[in-house]
């Protein structure tokens, strides 16, 4: 893997509060993780709300239904934008767990014809998930994070931060479901082991 740099920054008022933003990438490559972060860090402070976000066209641009992503984005924004130090990491690559935009949607194709998740991948010829989070996990070490409260369900962002020797303490999501997206939410959490995605018992 290239070594994640800074490539530029800027503060950025918005609606959740002010954040400085930085994009992170290689120096020959795309970007591919934006940074926003809510009031930086005093001098010693540590354990921000971090929130690692898969890019999603459908979901956080046009509001799809089909998942929760959109949901997810806009509370994690509203609960960084409330606490003293919080992070988004938006991770540009990582579209349709990383098979892209254009395969996500054929996915769909199959989806909707009632394959399960990881089988409508298959049969696009995508793996079931390809995201990397060691670019986060490098762009949170620039930052000067070693431990964090990390809003998620999914396990394996959780396992990654922990590899690259950050601590980490969960911050359950929930409420997502819908009519729309509850059998996706279900393989979530039954194919890709995700932690109580579909919102069968809400978790403390």
């Amino acid at each position: 893997m290239t070594t994640t740099v800074r490539l530029a920054s800027c503060d950025l008022p918005t609606a959740y509060g002010q954040f400085q933003l930085h994009a992170f990438g290689s120096e020959t490559g795309p970007e591919e993780v934006l940074a926003a972060v809510h009031r930086p860090q005093p001098a010693g402070q540590q354990n921000p709300l971090v929130r690692i976000h898969s890019a999603c066209a459908t979901g956080d641009l046009l509001g799809s239904l089909k998942c929760d992503c959109g949901p997810q984005l806009a509370t994690s924004l509203r609960m960084i934008g409330a606490t003293d130090y919080g992070i988004l990491l938006y991770m540009l690559c990582h579209e349709g767990r990383g098979i892209g935009l254009a395969a996500k949607i054929r996915a769909y194709t199959f989806m909707d014809q009632g394959y399960d998740t990881v089988a409508a991948n298959a049969a696009v010829g995508a793996p079931t998930d390809a995201r990397d989070y060691r670019p986060a996990a490098s762009v949170l070490a620039w930052l000067g994070v070693t431990s964090a409260r990390l809003a998620t369900n999914n396990p394996h962002k959780i396992d990654a931060l922990r590899t690259a020797g950050i601590t980490v303490d969960r911050v359950p999501l929930s409420g997502f479901v819908t009519s729309d997206n509850r059998d996706y939410l279900g393989q979530k959490d039954t194919l890709l082991g995700h932690l109580n995605s579909s919102g069968a018992a809400a978790l403390s």
